[in-house]
């Protein structure tokens, strides 16, 4: 087999059995990315030199027969707004271009202890507001299965690289559906993991009671794996989640026979496309003929989900993004004649459209007078969410919806009309209101694009969503066909 056809588990063992040496499989995709990343755009930084030096310490750990991390020496790529230490850090944003992080996040921290070479720092939306990642200042990422379609957002590099077989597995961050929307359009696995089980010291802030890390790949072992890899209880984030943590690579081995799932009837009918139904629809049947139990839920509070985490998230990045004043450090204009000058250039010439939209918008709802009319509000559909999802895992251990409502669009087509671009998270966004687990893996495809099947688990249920995703992958038997159609 070639070093393109290996997940990233089947590539750590042959690291660890001496079939390859990490050296090989870095320099494998560092050509790889030269040969096809000018097209698909999905690194804003590369960093071949660093992830080489890393590979040498591997190897020679290795060759001395010295204990390593059971994945050390397969590559990674890291969303850009993880910060690195010493690796340029920017959130896809001209305001931050230039900035060096001083230190290593958490998840950065984790990767590097246990031995994967970072091949370097991936494209965006920037500060992750966006579900097409054409709101970076570095330019859009191309979808790997058309150059002319979008790959999400707004983790759509992560998506991308992964997808075209640039890096075996990637971290992305998500907030509405970062994760999961551009791995349903890309046909990868993405998981957002439950609120605090990963670290967020170190992620560059969005939403903070929103966003999680969390890893993308070609299947889902290796997903577990990674999840193995970055999961974990840290005292620098005070959300972090001090548990005991199952063996996730394990768990995905057991079976799903008797496991009793809802397909979300909010999430799973008007406003979805019928070739996204029908590919959601044959998967559920082939889960039946496995042995699990399929019944329908209502949830009619998701009917509130969209509004409600448009009007949180703006709220928490206004206050989050309140730090890039041009004065401590990124981008600052030259010659301001005083302060409000300098914060007003700085800021205007330094956001991209998006972030000041969603700016504006947060700074109005928090505003006095409109403050309990907007934020208010909607923090009160949250917490209805919330207790909505506790209630129907009473009843059943998962929920199922489709990803999204279509397959990847095109590049533009949505540019101009941001609620219609919002509304391509109108599936994943109550699972981040209620910080519930939640996976997307592909289950075949419409019009030729990868459709994305949806699961939502109770918190701290990661190993069982983990578990039914296998079971959805083994029934599918999907194929990511940019691996082999972009061989070079």
């Amino acid at each position: 087999m070639e070093i393109i056809e290996l997940t990233a588990v089947q590539l750590a063992q042959k690291i660890r059995s001496r079939e390859l040496s990490s050296k090989e499989v870095v320099n494998y995709y560092a050509e790889r990315i030269r040969s096809l990343d000018g097209e698909i755009n999905a690194f804003i930084t590369q960093s071949f030199d660093i992830a080489l030096k890393q590979a040498e310490e591997v190897d020679k750990k290795i060759a001395k027969s010295e204990e390593v991390a059971p994945y050390a020496g397969v590559p990674i790529g890291i969303k850009d707004l993880i910060v690195t230490k010493g690796l340029r850090t920017t959130c896809a944003s001209k305001i931050l271009e230039n900035f060096i992080p001083p230190y290593d996040g958490t998840v950065a921290r984790k990767v590097k202890e246990n031995g994967l070479p970072i091949m370097g720092k991936l494209n965006m939306d920037e500060f992750a507001m966006g579900s097409s990642n054409e709101n970076s200042y570095f330019g859009p990422v191309k979808n790997p299965w058309d150059l002319q379609r979008v790959p999400g957002g707004s983790s759509g590099g992560s998506a991308a690289a992964v997808a075209a077989g640039e890096v075996p597995w990637a971290l992305g961050s998500d907030t509405g559906g970062s994760i999961r929307q551009p791995a349903s359009f890309c046909g990868i696995v993405g998981l957002k993991p439950t609120y605090g089980l990963v670290s967020r010291y170190g992620l560059v802030a969005f939403a903070s009671s929103l966003d999680q890390i969390g890893p993308m790949t070609r299947n889902v072992e290796d997903a577990a794996a990674l999840l193995e890899i970055i999961a974990g209880h840290d005292p620098f984030d005070a959300t972090s989640l001090d548990v005991d943590l199952p063996k996730f690579t394990e768990e995905i081995k057991k079976d799903v026979k008797d496991l009793k799932i809802a397909v979300i009837k909010e999430l799973s009918g008007e406003g979805i496309d019928e070739g996204i139904l029908n590919c959601f629809n044959n998967t559920l049947k082939k889960l039946e003929d496995a042995g699990v139990i399929i019944e329908e839920i209502s949830l009619p509070s998701t009917s509130y989900a969209l509004s409600a985490y448009y009007l949180i998230a703006p709220a928490e990045a206004s206050s989050n993004l309140a730090r890039y004043d041009g004065v401590r450090y990124g981008y600052r204009i030259e010659n301001a004649e005083n302060m409000l000058e300098l914060y007003m250039k700085s800021r205007s010439e330094g956001f991209g459209d998006e972030v000041k939209r969603r700016i504006m918008l947060g700074t109005y709802a928090l505003s006095a007078g409109y403050y309990e009319a907007f934020y208010g509000k909607a923090l009160k559909a949250r917490r209805l969410i919330r207790q909505e999802y506790e209630r129907a895992f009473e009843t059943y251990d998962l929920l199922v919806s489709p990803t999204t409502p279509t397959v990847a669009f095109k590049l533009g087509e949505k540019v101009s009309d941001p609620l219609k671009m919002y509304l391509s998270d109108v599936c994943t966004v109550s699972a981040n209101l209620a910080g519930l687990p939640s996976a997307s893996v592909p289950c075949g495809l419409s019009e030729g694009f990868p459709v994305g099947f949806q699961i939502i688990g109770p918190a701290l249920s990661d190993h069982l969503v983990l578990r039914l995703s296998k079971a959805v992958e083994d029934a599918t038997q999907f194929e990511l066909k940019p691996l082999k159609e972009l061989k070079k």
